[in-house]
């Protein structure tokens, strides 16, 4: 059995949930901030990138000619089988 407390609150909360439109749902404040919070992640992690991809000085190294010196064509060789970007020094 409820008592007269109970039971007039459990009336106030059924006049509440009628107000309410039960057609309309929206995610509120909480996914309002989780929205947020992903977005300035994904801000920051770009920024991050952007800054480490400025970093990289990449320079392709020219292919060298096989009738030209011995050793030199064989140098060259070796660094293009290497499969690597050699990163300029200097």
């Amino acid at each position: 059995m409820m008592s007269a407390t109970s039971t007039l609150a459990v009336t106030h909360f059924v006049t509440l949930a009628d107000s309410f439109d039960k057609d309309k749902v929206t995610p509120g404040v909480l996914g309002f901030i989780v929205f947020a919070v992903i977005g300035g992640a994904v801000w920051l992690l770009m920024k991050s990138m952007n800054k480490q991809m400025k970093k990289v000085d990449f320079e392709e190294t020219p292919e060298a000619p096989a009738a030209s010196g011995g050793a030199e064509a064989a140098k060259g060789s070796a660094k293009r089988t290497s499969g690597k970007a050699q990163p300029k020094t200097g």
